[in-house]
This record gives structure tokens, sequence and C-alpha cells, in this order.
């Protein structure tokens, strides 16, 4: 704490560049008026904490208040804004004008404490950095959504590496077996077919049931076999069937690995966003957390705009044109929107998003992440496209929720069995309170009593 006689903050900025030459200047102007090192590291990064959330620690508080006398008569500058109301008692500013008095105050600060090195000053501030950093990026394992949105990138990119070497071999192949891509226009089949036969004169009776293996389906294989007895096509020498053997062979270990990493994102999901990977699908669900960001950026988005989510061009070029507004974005992947009619689509797309909403900040902000919710939202969404197809009224949303809850609390009690609960009937009530430490949850046939 350096403190100076003059009255205005303008004198003390305009007095910098005469008393800023070298320490014995500045000295005679800026007087140490109180110093008080942190106790530890864990102390440092606790303060350092605080002033970023805007709070004053207590430690602060008290060295504060012993050297500024109640704060009669005292201007208190400080660097950070967010500390500028730290006390009714103290009157502090943190103008603009103030920076260049803190950077030279940060200048001369070594010389003003003669225990205290430039070196052992330096390896002080970068472990406070790193420990502020660390904190401030610390990794969450439970809610690993980073690596949801890194999954996502790499499914996209493999489906467009894999669509581009898939045409490839079909113009490759087609020049010597042209029939074969009428049969079979899937890729993954014709790149498992191309790679088992390697060429129409290899394609015989004997390899009927391994092709049959390939595309399950008699008549095709049939088909295939025929078709290369009678093929147009011009032969190939072996090399050029060993060099599309290779080719084929690395786009099989690609696939292998695309539904390998399809895998990994399905069971990630689970653990990061179970409802809302039950409620809509794996990898929409992965696209709208990608789209926002985070599971905590899109839990803050409200229905309207997760509906539109993926679609900013079409909703600013009608905002541009005074056109109309798109009806979804990401969340027209959604089978549900597929199904409903087209009338229906805009209705069932704002239902839809309004339960992804709901999903999202359940699993977001709940402390105990399991499924049940997103089944329940899920089976309401499948009630209201029957309601618009036969007008049969759905669930309402307190009964659903209230079944899951109920649901919710039964998976508690016998899954991870908790102690101390007890089991008494009760009346046709749902009601949640806390009292302390203990929790108590009235439903339609159960009363249930958790401590803590």
């Amino acid at each position: 704490l350096l403190s100076t006689k003059m009255h205005q903050l303008s004198d003390v900025v305009d007095a910098i560049p005469e008393v800023s030459a070298d320490y014995e200047s500045f000295s005679k102007c800026f007087k140490l008026r109180g110093f008080v090192s942190f106790t530890s590291a864990e102390n440092a990064l606790e303060n350092c904490n605080s002033i970023s959330e805007g709070l004053v620690h207590d430690d602060l508080q008290s060295f504060l208040s012993s050297h500024l006398n109640d704060g009669k008569h005292v201007l208190l500058c400080v660097a950070d804004r967010r500390l500028a109301g730290l006390s009714d008692n103290i009157q502090c500013t943190s103008e603009s004008m103030a920076s260049e008095i803190f950077r030279k105050i940060r200048q001369f600060f070594p010389f003003y404490i003669a225990e205290l090195s430039h070196f052992a000053e330096s390896q002080a501030q970068i472990g406070l950095g790193h420990s502020y950093s660390r904190a401030k990026v610390k990794f969450n394992v439970n809610r690993a959504d980073n690596m949801v949105i890194q999954t996502i990138s790499l499914l996209d990119q493999m489906d467009k590496d894999i669509n581009t070497f898939s045409m490839r071999i079909k113009e490759w192949f087609s020049y010597h077996f042209p029939e074969l891509m009428k049969i079979v226009p899937e890729s993954s089949n014709y790149i498992k077919l191309v790679n088992l036969l390697r060429s129409r004169e290899q394609t015989t009776e004997d390899r009927l049931q391994e092709i049959e293996d390939i595309i399950q389906d008699h008549e095709k294989a049939q088909a295939i076999v025929e078709a290369a007895k009678t093929s147009m096509g011009f032969d190939v020498t072996d090399q050029d069937v060993e060099n599309l053997t290779l080719f084929t062979d690395r786009i099989k270990l690609f696939l292998e690995r695309r539904a390998k990493a399809y895998d990994y994102l399905v069971s990630k999901l689970s653990g990061v966003a179970p409802n809302l990977n039950c409620l809509i699908g794996s990898q929409v669900a992965a696209r709208l957390i990608s789209h926002a960001g985070s599971l905590t950026n899109l839990a803050k988005f409200p229905a309207s705009t997760i509906q539109i989510l993926g679609a900013e061009k079409a909703l600013f070029r009608a905002l541009r044109t005074r056109g109309r507004t798109p009806k979804y974005g990401l969340i027209f992947h959604s089978s549900f929107i597929g199904r409903a009619a087209k009338e229906n689509k805009g209705r069932i797309s704002r239902f839809l998003a309004a339960k992804c909403a709901l999903a999202t900040r359940i699993d977001c902000f709940s402390d105990i992440l399991c499924n049940v919710y997103g089944k329940h939202l899920r089976q309401q969404v499948e009630d209201r496209l029957k309601y618009f197809e036969s007008g049969e009224m759905p669930k309402t949303n307190a009964e659903a929720m209230a079944a899951a809850i109920i649901e919710v609390l039964k998976t508690i009690i016998f899954s991870t069995k908790l102690c101390g609960v007890q089991c008494i009937s009760s009346k046709e009530t749902i009601f949640c309170s806390w009292r302390s430490s203990v929790f108590t949850v009235i439903s339609d046939k159960i009363s249930l009593e958790f401590i803590f």
C-alpha cells in the first residue's frame, strides 16, 4: 500500500513523468504505507480468486482497516474496476488515468521490499499465474462436453472423406464392372464387395454365400453373380487389382474407425447429456452442443433459440428481406420432424425445442445424471405427434414430470442404496422441501426422507 500527499488524482498523474526516472525520485513522492506478505501460495490464490469475482477477501479487508484510519480524507486507487466499491467507509476510484501510476508501482515495487529479490518475485508471480489459470480452465470429467464437440466434428470430417473415397472407388471399379454399382448403390457395402471380389472373374457361384453375408439379400447376390458373367467392362491387370484392393483395405479400416467413433460419441453423451441424448438422438444432440459451444451455453439458450439453432443465415436473410423466418435449424434432423405432417412441422419443432431446452438444463445443472427425464420428455413428443394425427389428448406436462420425479427417486433409492430411507404411505400429493440436511419428498404412494 503506497501513499502520496497530493490531493487530486490528476496531479498525481501529471507528476509521474517527473518522478519516474529512478527509484529515489519515485520513493520521495510515493511512500510505503503498509505491506503484508501472503502466508502461503494457497492464501495468495484465494485472494486472487476473490478479486476476480469482485469480492473482498478477509485478509484484504483487515489490511485496509489497519492502515487507512477508517478511510478519513483518503482516496484509494484500485487497478481492478470490480473493487471500486469494496467498502462504504473508503472512497475508491478505478479511473483509467491511474493505469500509468500502477505501471510505475509494479516497476519499482521490488525496491520497496528489501528482502524481496527480482527472481523470487518473478517465480512467485509465475506460480500464482499458473495456479489461477489452472483453476479457471479446470477440466471437469463429469461434464466432458468438449470431447463431444470434437467427436462430432471428427465424424463429420470422416463422413466427407468416406464419401469422397467411395466415389473414387465406384468410378475406378465401374470401368471393370459397371453393373455392380447399379445393383449395390450403398457405399459401405460396395466397398466391402470390391474388397472381397477383387475382379469380376472371381465373382463366381462359389462366392455367392460370402456376397449374401455382406448385402443381406439373396436376390441381389444372385444378380451380382449373373451380371459378372455378362459384364460390359474392360479387363484389368493384376497390378490394377492389387492397387484397388489396397485402397479398399484402407477405406474398410476407415469405416470401422468411424463406427467406433460413433459408439464413443454415444457412450460419452450418455454421461454428459443423457436426457438430451435420449430425447433427440446422439448426433443431433452433439451438433446442438457443438453449435452452442458447450452444454452450459446451450442450457442458457431459450427454446426459441434452440429451435432455429443452425439456421442463422436463413434467419438473418429473412429479417433483411422481411420474408418468412425459418421454423427449424439443426433439430430438423430429428426423426420427430420427419414423421410430422407438413402442416404440423412448425408446431412439433416448437414443442421439441421446448423439451430440448428442459432436457439440456436438467443435464447441465443436475447433480445426479440419469436419462429418466429424457424418456418421459420423448414420450411427451410422441404423444403430441399422435395428438396432431388422431386428436387423442396427451398427458399434461405436470403429470409427465410428476411421474418422472417418482421414477428418479426410485432410481436413487434402489441404484445408489442411500442410507436412512424411511417409507410410509401418504396422500396423493407431491411436495419437495429442504430443511437443513434433510430432503423430504411426498408422492402419491410413498414418503421418503433422506439424511445426507
